[in-house]
Formats: structure tokens, C-alpha cells, sequence
């Protein structure tokens, strides 16, 4: 049976209603979301974050989003880390979620090429309550010093560097972390730009291959989290 002509144009603007109904409540919970975990503004923490924050925007340098940063808290905590591979220290936003979810004697190895934004992270991470003994914090190109360091000798690598050597980093992940051991890169989603039809920059492909690469990976059991700009995580099997 057919419906009338306005009865069908009623029950296409009723799903439009609740189309954009569906998407502003989606656009609100991501926001709840992404705020849900921040620390007390007062707290050692919270004030660390803020400044480091700031220091970030001055510098123009990418900082990981709220929720991002929950997830790698939450993920150094339940993984026990007690040594944290980190590529791209920026200004020490990552770091210290990083820092607070793992254990108390466990040490962060951070790597950038850009040190004077490491003196960022250092003051940041002393504002947090954190002793200098917590990390390890060394200038220089990501995947010459990845080669030194130690094989599965780590709980977890976080990747928020230059995308295009993501790969690259993957290879180094897989041979420095420990069976069970978690490797996540920041910034998958590119701004959508991953899941475009659009034709993509050299950037954008470079992350398709690494998508494409740790789920094919018999090595790897990855999940793709919706945080901040998107979140690839993976643990070695």
C-alpha cells in the first residue's frame, strides 16, 4: 500500500528531525566524554596540564585531547607499566597522563627533536609532583633512538610524532615491547580525512597502511578507540 504524498514528505522530515537529533546527541555524550576524565583544576596534576596546555597552543605544537589522554592513563594503569616508550614529548601533555597511570616506580623514555619543547615537558612534569628520576627525556630523531633501545623491554609505546614514519614505528614497537604489551599511535582519524573518499595526501595513505597493517598483524589484537583525533591501540599477542 502506498501512503499519500504528504504523509511520506511528513515521515522523511521526522527522520531528518531525529537524524540530527541522533547526531547531536552523539556530538554531546563525545563531548561529556572528552571531559569526563580531567583532573581537578586545583590539583598538581590539573594545574601541570593547564600550563602544559598553554605552552602548546603558543608553540603551535599538536597536544593530545582530553579523552585521549584518559585512554593512555587508563591503559598505562591496567597494563602494570613500569617502563613507557613515548614518541613526541611536545610540551609534556601526553606525558603526564602517561606518568599518572603508571606505577610509581615505573620511568617514562620520552623522545623529540625539538628539546627546547622538552624543557616545556620537564617544568610540566615537576609542576605535577613528578621526581626527575620518573623520566628520561632524550632529544633526537624517533627511529635512531628507538634502535637503541632495549628489545621487549617495554610495557607500552605511545606514537604521537610524524605520522609518515608510523610504520616504521611500528616495526621498532613490536620489537621493544614484551608479549602482552600495548603500542598506540595518536591522531589516526587525520580529521576525518582517513575515512574520505577524497584523494589523500601522502600522510593520509601512510595511515591507511598502518591501519591496514595492525589489523592484518597475527601479532597484534588492535582496537580503534573514538577519542580525540582517533586513538589506534594494540597489544603484541
Amino acid at each position: 500500500m502506498r501512503f499519500p504524498r504528504e504523509v511520506d514528505t511528513v515521515k522523511a522530515r521526522d527522520r531528518r528531525g531525529q537524524e540530527r537529533a541522533i547526531t547531536g546527541n552523539r556530538l554531546t555524550s563525545w563531548a561529556f566524554a572528552e571531559a569526563y576524565g580531567a583532573p581537578d583544576a586545583e590539583s598538581p596534576e590539573g594545574t601541570a596540564l593547564a600550563w602544559a596546555r598553554v605552552r602548546a597552543r603558543e608553540a603551535g605544537v599538536r597536544a593530545v585531547s582530553p579523552g585521549t589522554g584518559d585512554a593512555l592513563r587508563l591503559l598505562a594503569a591496567v597494563s602494570g607499566a613500569r617502563a613507557v616508550v613515548e614518541i613526541g614529548t611536545g610540551t609534556g601533555v601526553s606525558g603526564l597522563h602517561l606518568l599518572t597511570g603508571m606505577r610509581a616506580d615505573a620511568v617514562l623514555t620520552t623522545v623529540d627533536i625539538e628539546p627546547e619543547r622538552q624543557q616545556f615537558a620537564r617544568q610540566a612534569f615537576r609542576l605535577a609532583g613528578f621526581a626527575a628520576n620518573r623520566t628520561r627525556i632524550i632529544p633526537g630523531h624517533a627511529l635512531d633512538v628507538l634502535t637503541r633501545l632495549t628489545d621487549g623491554g617495554y610495557d607500552l609505546v605511545f606514537c604521537d610524532g610524524d605520522r609518515l614514519e608510523y610504520l616504521e614505528c611500528l616495526a621498532e614497537s613490536l620489537r621493544l615491547l614484551r608479549p602482552g604489551g600495548l603500542v598506540c599511535f595518536a591522531g589516526v582519524f587525520a580529521g576525518g580525512r582517513t575515512v574520505d573518499s577524497a584523494a589523500a595526501p601522502t600522510e593520509v595513505r601512510r595511515l591507511r597502511e598502518l591501519l591496514r597493517a595492525v589489523r592484518e598483524s597475527r601479532q597484534l589484537a588492535p582496537a580503534l578507540l573514538p577519542v580525540g583525533d582517533g586513538l589506534l591501540c594494540a597489544a603484541r599477542v
